[in-house]
Protein backbone atom coordinates (compact mmCIF):
# COMPACT_ATOMS: atom_id res chain seq x y z
CA UNK A 1 0.00 0.00 0.00
CA UNK A 2 1.33 3.42 -1.06
CA UNK A 3 1.54 6.43 1.91
CA UNK A 4 -0.43 8.53 0.20
CA UNK A 5 -3.13 5.87 0.23
CA UNK A 6 -2.83 4.92 3.52
CA UNK A 7 -3.03 8.18 4.70
CA UNK A 8 -6.38 9.33 3.20
CA UNK A 9 -7.69 6.10 4.50
CA UNK A 10 -6.52 6.88 7.96
CA UNK A 11 -7.74 10.09 7.89
CA UNK A 12 -11.06 8.96 6.49
CA UNK A 13 -11.62 7.04 9.44
CA UNK A 14 -10.56 9.62 11.83
CA UNK A 15 -12.94 12.12 10.45
CA UNK A 16 -15.91 9.49 10.58
CA UNK A 17 -14.79 8.58 14.22
CA UNK A 18 -14.52 12.81 15.36
CA UNK A 19 -18.21 13.05 13.59
CA UNK A 20 -19.72 10.10 15.09
CA UNK A 21 -17.96 10.55 18.37
CA UNK A 22 -19.41 14.30 18.08
CA UNK A 23 -23.03 13.19 17.56
CA UNK A 24 -22.89 10.94 20.38
CA UNK A 25 -21.29 13.03 22.85
CA UNK A 26 -21.97 16.83 21.85
CA UNK A 27 -18.42 17.86 23.10
CA UNK A 28 -15.76 18.96 21.20
CA UNK A 29 -12.72 18.65 23.95
CA UNK A 30 -14.27 14.83 24.68
CA UNK A 31 -14.00 14.54 20.69
CA UNK A 32 -10.39 15.82 20.22
CA UNK A 33 -9.28 13.83 23.20
CA UNK A 34 -11.27 10.48 21.99
CA UNK A 35 -10.21 10.94 18.10
CA UNK A 36 -6.22 11.41 19.33
CA UNK A 37 -6.57 8.24 21.23
CA UNK A 38 -7.92 6.76 17.99
CA UNK A 39 -5.17 7.72 16.11
CA UNK A 40 -2.96 6.41 18.66
CA UNK A 41 -4.37 3.20 18.78
CA UNK A 42 -4.51 2.95 14.84
CA UNK A 43 -0.88 3.65 14.39
CA UNK A 44 -0.44 1.21 17.41
CA UNK A 45 -2.38 -1.41 15.23
CA UNK A 46 -0.38 -0.91 11.77
CA UNK A 47 3.24 -1.30 13.46
CA UNK A 48 2.21 -4.57 15.01
CA UNK A 49 1.02 -5.40 11.26
CA UNK A 50 4.24 -4.42 9.95
CA UNK A 51 6.22 -6.38 12.84
CA UNK A 52 4.18 -9.48 12.33
CA UNK A 53 4.70 -9.45 8.87
CA UNK A 54 8.32 -9.14 8.93
CA UNK A 55 8.63 -11.81 12.15
CA UNK A 56 6.56 -14.37 9.59
CA UNK A 57 8.90 -13.28 6.66
CA UNK A 58 12.20 -13.94 8.51
CA UNK A 59 10.42 -17.70 9.58
CA UNK A 60 10.04 -18.61 6.07
CA UNK A 61 13.16 -21.10 4.52
CA UNK A 62 15.15 -19.33 2.00
CA UNK A 63 15.00 -20.65 -1.32
CA UNK A 64 18.12 -23.22 -1.35
CA UNK A 65 20.73 -21.17 -4.04
CA UNK A 66 22.56 -24.31 -4.40
CA UNK A 67 20.20 -26.33 -6.34
CA UNK A 68 20.34 -23.65 -8.68
CA UNK A 69 23.74 -23.14 -8.98
CA UNK A 70 24.84 -27.27 -9.28
CA UNK A 71 26.34 -27.15 -5.24
CA UNK A 72 27.36 -23.52 -5.41
CA UNK A 73 25.70 -20.85 -2.97
CA UNK A 74 25.07 -17.79 -5.37
CA UNK A 75 27.56 -15.12 -5.50
CA UNK A 76 27.84 -11.72 -7.04
CA UNK A 77 29.46 -10.80 -10.36
CA UNK A 78 32.91 -8.57 -9.05
CA UNK A 79 31.70 -5.54 -10.34
CA UNK A 80 27.98 -6.02 -8.26
CA UNK A 81 29.95 -6.31 -4.63
CA UNK A 82 30.24 -2.64 -3.12
CA UNK A 83 34.09 -3.74 -2.93
CA UNK A 84 33.60 -4.58 -6.23
CA UNK A 85 31.95 -0.86 -7.96
CA UNK A 86 34.90 1.04 -5.50
CA UNK A 87 37.57 -0.96 -7.04
CA UNK A 88 35.98 -0.83 -10.66
CA UNK A 89 35.28 3.21 -10.06
CA UNK A 90 38.84 3.68 -8.86
CA UNK A 91 40.37 2.38 -11.86
CA UNK A 92 38.08 4.36 -14.48
CA UNK A 93 39.24 7.22 -12.26
CA UNK A 94 43.06 6.08 -12.54
CA UNK A 95 42.69 5.35 -16.23
CA UNK A 96 41.20 8.67 -16.82
CA UNK A 97 43.04 10.86 -14.37
CA UNK A 98 46.63 9.46 -14.51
Amino acid sequence: MSLPRFLIGMFSVLVVFAISTYVATGSIGRTLVQTLICAVLLQLGYFLVVLFLVAREGRKPEREDTEIRGGEPARLPETESFFGRIRHLTDFLRSRYP
